[in-house]
């Protein structure tokens, strides 16, 4: 299925209804979305390193910062 919207011709809120109806329907739970036997066991090591003390939480605002100060480089 190829379904092209007319960007160029839709208001904000026309487009902002749409982006609405889409996550609405992406946040139904659906059983045949099956997370990867890998993604599992990636949060599994990370939930051990926590517990072991070698990995630790920052606050989001901190974590915030970093991401804009990285991604101020790539604009630039």
């Amino acid at each position: 299925m190829n379904t092209v919207l007319p960007l160029d011709r839709m208001s904000k809120l026309e487009k902002i209804t749409v982006m609405e109806e889409l996550w609405a329907d992406l946040s139904v739970p659906q059983e045949d979305l099956k997370m990867p036997a890998w993604h599992g066991d990636l949060l599994k090591e990370r939930e051990q390193a926590i517990k072991d003390g070698t990995e630790s939480f920052i606050p989001w605002d901190e974590a915030k910062a970093i991401l804009e100060r990285q991604m101020c480089c790539f604009v630039h």
